[in-house]
Order: structure tokens, then C-alpha cells, then sequence
């Protein structure tokens, strides 16, 4: 039983501003959940982030509030099943939604009380969600605005074996962007691009006409495009359709899964990829369900975490591991904070490993 239910504030700086076409994050704000039984501990990290599709940190941390008061004494197990229910049948986005409407606070038990069950098991998180997970995963690096990268940047990721690399636009004028990845093009040596991928995230910036001209002009470039997140300011399937039938990279939906298409089917909105941010589903168990139906349905999946700290990290990779695709995920945020709760997970060569120790790997 749990004998003990503790929330942890924290505020974690960032080495630089985290900007987007929502605006820049400088700081992280979080709760640090620590679930106690028989000697173990369980951990989950609640760092809500509204623009992605989640809670305001005041609604979590209340939720949270009156689940620590409530569930000392309960089964671990059982409250896991509540909180996060193992559904295979949650093929629709969000067709499974909270009671309430906090999903980062129900991630982040959920995780404190898979970290335990593991424990509990002697098994890491990912085998425990799927015995054939994978050991390491293949994650991109995360460089920011397209506008404050240079093409020595690019070059010292692709010499560090981080081979795919995400750009933000959408934040700048958008023929200024195309101008610089076009620099970029001609600024980086033949040699390292034909060795590196661009993943590039608009946010929602633009609309129709914009994104169309957006994906004519990239389509062009020598460097080539992996995908584009999040084109449309007012997405809906037929607009989406209509730019994926232009596009020769995968357009992805991010946010907007939340926030629009909830109850859709994920093989109706016109995209060839989901970004999934367990922290904005709610869940890992529903997560994984999710992801495993669409790539079901031929579609992409990539697992983001939401500049977490290594308490939400560890178990975001966990899930990727127990998802088992060679995409890179979105995983490589660790370094953008300034200072941590813990030690995040190890990235060598453009791969995160995650090693075997029982739980989700996360020390405090």
C-alpha cells in the first residue's frame, strides 16, 4: 500500500529562452510527485505547459493536492488502473480523457506509480509496459529558432551523430526563414548534408497560403525536410489533406491533437504523423495505446517530452523505448535547463540509452 504521497515545487532555469510561435519559456515550473511503499520510490515530474495541450501548473498542482491527501493507504496497482487505464481499445484522440481535465497531473502519478510496479518487479519501466522494448532510442536535437542557427551549429550536431535536427519557424517573417535555411543550404559543407535531416515546427503560425508557400519553397532546398509540424493556424482535415498532397515530407499534428481533434479518429485528420506528449494525453498506458493503434494505421508516431526535467524525461523515454519505432523522438530537451533534479538520460551518438535498472531509471 502507499504509505506516503509527497509533492516537491521546483523552478528550473533555462540556459536560454525556449521560443516558439506561442512565445518563449525562460523558467520551468513544476511539481516533483514522490510516491513511497515498502521501501521504494516511485517518481513523476508535473511540469504542465498550456500551449502544448495541458493544464495550468495552479489546476495540477490542486488536483495533486487532493490525491495526496486521498490516496495514502490505497493499492498502488489498483490506483494506477483509476488513474490510467490499461486500454487497448483508445484508438480516437483523447477518446479516453481524464474525469477531470488534468492530464499532466494524471501523467505524472501515473508515472510515480509505474516507476514503483516496476521497482516492485525488479524489471525497467519499459519492459514492464512491453517486454520486447528497445534498449536505446534514436532522438533529435533540438536547436530552437531556424532564425539563431548557423550552419557551424548543424555541423557540430551531425559530428555528434545527431542526425536528425529540429527548427523552430512560424516566429519570424516568413520569407526571412526561407532566406536563412537557404543560407544554411549553401553555408554547410556537401559532405555533412547529405548526413543530417531538418524537422522543422511551425506551431501553428500560418495560414493556408502561407503554409502552402512555406512547403513549395522547402521542397526545393538541397537540404532535405523530415517533416512539418503544425502548419495551420486553424487546421482542419481537408486543409491538412490538401498541404500532406503537396508536401513531400510527413506533415504532423502536435498540440492541435488535444486541443481540436479530440474524439477523432487519428486516421481521418489528413497527416501522415502524430507528435504525442503523453503529459497533454494523460497518461503512459494511454499513450501507448494510442501510438500503437496509428502506427497500426500507417501512420508516423514520435514521442516528445515537454522540456521536462530528468524526473519526466526518464519515463517519457521509457515509453518511447516500450513503443519500439526507429523514428528519432523528441527527447533531447535536457540540455536546455540550466540546472536539474536529477541526472536526465545519456545521449551519445544521436541515441538515448536507457539502460536496465528496475523503474524508470530516474534518481533524485
Amino acid at each position: 500500500m502507499i504509505e506516503r504521497l509527497e509533492l516537491r515545487p521546483y523552478a528550473l532555469p533555462l540556459r536560454r529562452p525556449w521560443a516558439s510561435a506561442h512565445g518563449a519559456i525562460r523558467l520551468r515550473r513544476g511539481l516533483l510527485v514522490r510516491v513511497e511503499a515498502k521501501g521504494l520510490i516511485g517518481y513523476g515530474d508535473c511540469a504542465p505547459l498550456p500551449e502544448a495541450g495541458t493544464e495550468p501548473l495552479v489546476a495540477a498542482s490542486a488536483m495533486l493536492e487532493r490525491w495526496a491527501h486521498a490516496f495514502v493507504g490505497c493499492d498502488p496497482e489498483q490506483l494506477l488502473t483509476e488513474i490510467d487505464p490499461l486500454d487497448e481499445t483508445a484508438h480516437a484522440i483523447g477518446c479516453t480523457p481524464p474525469k477531470e481535465r488534468t492530464p499532466a497531473a494524471h501523467y505524472a502519478l501515473a508515472c510515480a506509480l509505474a516507476d514503483l510496479l516496476s521497482q516492485q518487479r525488479g524489471i525497467c519501466l519499459r519492459c514492464w509496459l512491453n517486454p520486447a522494448a528497445c534498449a536505446r532510442i534514436a532522438v533529435n536535437a533540438a536547436l530552437g529558432p531556424v532564425a539563431q542557427v548557423d550552419a557551424a551549429q548543424l555541423a557540430d550536431c551531425i559530428r555528434r551523430g545527431l542526425r536528425v535536427i529540429k527548427l523552430k519557424v512560424g516566429i519570424a517573417p516568413l520569407e526571412d526563414e526561407l532566406a536563412v535555411l537557404r543560407a544554411l543550404e549553401r553555408a554547410i559543407e556537401p559532405g555533412l548534408a547529405d548526413r543530417l535531416v531538418l524537422r522543422l515546427d511551425a506551431n501553428g503560425a500560418w495560414g493556408l497560403a502561407q503554409a502552402h508557400r512555406f512547403i513549395e519553397a522547402t521542397a526545393r532546398l538541397r537540404l532535405p525536410i523530415e517533416s512539418l509540424e503544425e502548419p495551420l493556424a486553424d487546421p482542419d482535415p481537408l486543409r491538412l489533406a490538401e498541404l500532406q498532397s503537396q508536401a513531400p515530407f510527413a506533415l504532423a499534428l502536435d498540440e492541435s491533437l488535444i486541443a481540436r481533434f479530440a474524439g477523432c479518429d487519428p486516421r481521418a485528420l489528413g497527416v501522415r504523423r502524430l507528435v504525442l506528449k503523453p503529459a497533454a494525453i494523460g497518461g503512459l498506458r494511454r499513450t501507448l495505446a494510442l501510438a500503437r493503434h496509428t502506427q497500426g494505421s500507417s501512420l508516423e508516431v514520435v514521442i516528445t517530452s515537454l522540456i521536462d526535467s530528468a524526473a519526466g524525461l526518464w519515463p517519457t523515454a521509457q515509453l518511447a523505448g516500450a513503443l519500439a519505432n526507429p523514428l528519432a523522438h523528441g527527447l533531447g530537451t535536457g540540455a536546455w535547463l540550466a540546472r536539474d533534479l536529477g541526472t536526465p538520460p545519456l545521449i551519445q551518438d544521436g541515441w538515448m540509452a536507457l539502460g536496465d535498472r528496475p523503474g524508470s531509471g530516474f534518481s533524485a
